[in-house]
């Protein structure tokens, strides 16, 4: 069966989610008179809540001789973390604009990663059923915004299709209504390429994603790059600099089929799955076979630009809501959650009970904040402040007796930093 390996990206409230859901019903993920809830894969209490999605998924489907892994991604810039990492299990996306919004902040930033990674989008214009929607000038301000961005030629002759994923239909026209969604099952088989992998090689995979299990313990889930994996082989697992980080044997081998995750015996390269039996290997670590221990390459995600100090809570009314107050009870918290947030990163202060939380942005931290507090937490936070950089430029100014350039330092914002670095390269 031919494998293609596709995310879903957007600027929040586009339509991922909906559009998945739709592509599973059309595939018979579903049976006819099951009852699935509205953006099924947004199963966090908090993604419903919010009504956005928090945490990239992943599931499968099947249509005709394709089998399609399919990334759900999240669509807020606070997330952007998410969207980096997955980006390396893909060959291709489906990048969602909204009909009457046309491009948005975050589909500026997805897309940029995307064109970078040399992948060809297939742009899905959603929500052409609106009263106010405005397709024709949506996808010029789509083409402008390619051409923005440095797309190459191929990637500027992007194919596109026209849907709305509430009411389940897409073609190649905005009056295109008949066929369902299969315009774009077809559009993916056409226009995403197979994964380049190396099947005869020795097992090598890269972990993308971590979560935790109560039964199973922590899953990884990755791409196969190479080789394949059977239950109960031994692997090794080994950091982004080439030291070794344990030794383990595969305990639980899972495949992602619809909403469910279906046990396996074996998965081949290109397959994206995830693995349970390792206790330290995390993001960005590489699984391989205990004959070819080579670290495979780690795409750079994005620094933090926004920083808060979490504290214990030493209030009069302390003690009076959660059960977990301690300092140590909240470091070992920010310790798990930054080893599967990549986009999260935790200091130690010169005070022992307090520690320096730094993300993307303030929704990224009040969600941790918020998910912290249902799990029984009680701590302070403090104020937000911009998390800074130390840069040295060399000085450039003309001296007849100079032979060296001396240096000078300068404070820069991490969320400027991007647009600052290249003015400063030249």
């Amino acid at each position: 069966m031919t494998l293609r390996n596709i995310a879903i990206i957007a600027h929040v409230d586009h339509g991922k989610t909906t559009l998945v859901d739709c592509l599973m019903r059309s595939s018979g993920t579903f049976r006819e008179n099951q009852a699935v809830q509205a953006q099924a894969l947004d199963t966090g209490d908090l993604e419903r809540e919010r009504g956005i999605t928090i945490l990239a998924k992943c599931t499968s489907v099947e249509w005709r001789d394709v089998h399609i892994n399919i990334v759900d991604t999240p669509g807020h810039a606070d997330f952007g973390g998410e969207v980096e990492r997955v980006l390396s299990m893909v060959d291709g996306c489906l990048l969602l604009v909204d009909a009457a919004e046309g491009p948005m902040p975050q589909t500026k930033f997805v897309l940029t990663k995307v064109l970078t990674l040399g992948l060809r989008p297939i742009v899905v214009i959603n929500k052409v059923d609106r009263p106010d929607a405005r397709v024709n000038e949506v996808l010029n301000e789509i083409f402008d915004l390619f051409a923005a961005l440095d797309a190459d030629e191929h990637q500027l002759d992007f194919p596109v299709l026209y849907a709305s994923a509430k009411q389940g239909w897409a073609g190649s026209t905005p009056d295109d209504r008949d066929n369902g969604v299969d315009a774009i099952f077809a559009m993916i088989r056409e226009h995403v390429p197979a994964p380049v992998v190396e099947p005869g090689a020795p097992f090598r995979m890269l972990a993308t994603t971590l979560e935790s299990d109560p039964y199973l313990g922590r899953l990884l889930t990755g791409r196969i790059e190479s080789g394949r994996i059977r239950l109960n082989e031994t692997v090794k697992a080994v950091s982004r600099d080439g030291r070794i980080i344990e030794t383990a044997r595969i305990s639980k081998l899972l495949a992602f089929r619809g909403l469910e995750r279906t046990a396996l015996e074996e998965a081949v390269a290109g397959d994206i799955v995830a693995v349970a039996g390792l206790a330290k290997a995390t993001v960005a670590d590489t699984l391989c076979d205990p004959a070819r221990v080579e670290p495979l390459a780690a795409r750079p995600i994005d620094p933090p630009t926004l920083a808060v100090t979490f504290t214990i809570n030493d209030s009069p009314l302390a003690g009076l809501e959660g059960d977990k107050v301690t300092s140590r009870m909240i470091r070992d918290r920010l310790t798990r959650e930054a080893e599967g947030n990549v986009a999260i990163r935790i200091s130690d202060t010169d005070d022992a009970t307090a520690f320096e939380v730094a993300g993307r942005g303030e929704l990224q931290i009040g969600v941790l904040i918020e998910t912290m507090r249902r799990e029984g937490f009680e701590l302070s936070v403090s104020r937000p402040r911009v998390v800074f950089r130390e840069d040295e430029k060399p000085d450039r100014s003309w001296s007849p007796s100079r032979k060296s350039s001396s240096t000078w330092t300068r404070r820069i914002p991490a969320l400027w930093w991007r647009s600052w670095a290249p003015a400063a390269a030249s």
